[in-house]
């Protein structure tokens, strides 16, 4: 803490980048929560959810399953709703619906990730620029207060209050590139139940259409 302190009064450039450093990690902190939060509200019992779907629509009451979804809620909720609603318009259109509901529900739920990706790659960068002003001011004041010879020390000291900047980027990037990849991985958890759950769907519709035609 000590070093924190001294750094504070060394230099105006080293307390700029520590605040923009230390906003990142606020953005960071703040985005991740809640991205994670929404992730959470985006997620239902997908084998239940299909499970009763699947005996709505083989009655075929497709009012009740579409009330279904919107009871439930949720991102696959959501896409199967989509593909509900154009049930007796054929196959491509079914899957088409459900296509463009799904890159929908995809982009609300990568909303904002983005930005923890550019935190964890600008952080690091941050703090680098934080130490060279901090090497350029150090070496500037040795010179104007007319230390020719820089001692081992005075250098050492320079040395460690600059390079403190570069460590805060990157105890701002590593959880951020933590907390980026934790979220995209969910995403993709997401990803893959929407292409099983619109499969099945199309496929009960579908069936559906066909048995209908027959009778």
């Amino acid at each position: 803490m000590s070093i924190l302190a001294d750094l504070f009064h060394y230099g105006s450039n080293w307390n700029i980048i520590l605040f923009v450093i230390a906003l990142c990690s606020i953005v960071s902190f703040t985005i991740f929560i809640e991205r994670l939060l929404q992730l959470r509200k985006s997620e239902i019992d997908t084998n239940q959810f299909i499970i009763s779907l699947r005996k709505i629509i083989k009655d075929g009451n497709i009012i009740d399953a579409i009330e279904t979804c919107e009871n439930t809620g949720g991102t696959i909720a959501n896409i199967v709703k989509a593909g509900l609603t154009k049930h007796n318009r054929g196959k491509e259109q079914i899957e088409g619906a459900m296509e463009i509901s799904g890159l929908i529900e995809i982009a609300r739920l990568e909303k904002n990730a983005k930005i923890l990706s550019i935190i964890a790659h600008i952080a690091p960068l941050i703090g680098l620029l934080g130490t060279v002003l901090g090497f350029i001011q150090a070496f500037a004041e040795m010179r104007m207060s007319g230390l020719v010879d820089i001692s081992a020390t005075r250098l050492g000291e320079a040395m460690e209050y600059a390079l403190v900047t570069t460590a805060a980027g990157l105890v701002v990037a590593i959880p951020s590139v933590i907390a980026y990849n934790y979220i995209v991985s969910r995403i993709e958890g997401f990803v893959l139940e929407m292409q099983t759950t619109s499969a099945e769907i199309v496929d009960l519709l579908i069936c559906r259409e066909m048995d209908l035609n027959e009778i």
